[in-house]
């Protein structure tokens, strides 16, 4: 076979390699982001001293105002 071929074939291989240990380490970094961003909003709740319930209804309201918002910009 001729060995131009086989390098590039190797090459090829080697960068696969690579791609899939760089997603897999997105997908890591991924998760880190996700679980910081959860500790920084369960910190804010926190810190305004809202029960479960109130922020519950808050989460309720705010999406009653955006499918409102959404139903306004449709017409």
């Amino acid at each position: 076979m001729n060995t131009k071929v086989t390098k590039l074939r190797a090459e090829r291989s080697k960068n696969e390699a690579k791609i899939a240990d760089l997603q897999a380490r997105n997908k890591q970094i991924d998760e880190l982001i996700t679980e910081q961003e959860n500790t920084d909003i369960i910190g804010l709740v926190r810190a305004t001293g809202m029960t479960p319930d109130q922020l519950a209804a808050l989460f309720r309201s705010m999406n009653h105002t955006v499918k409102e918002d959404t139903a306004h910009e449709e017409v």
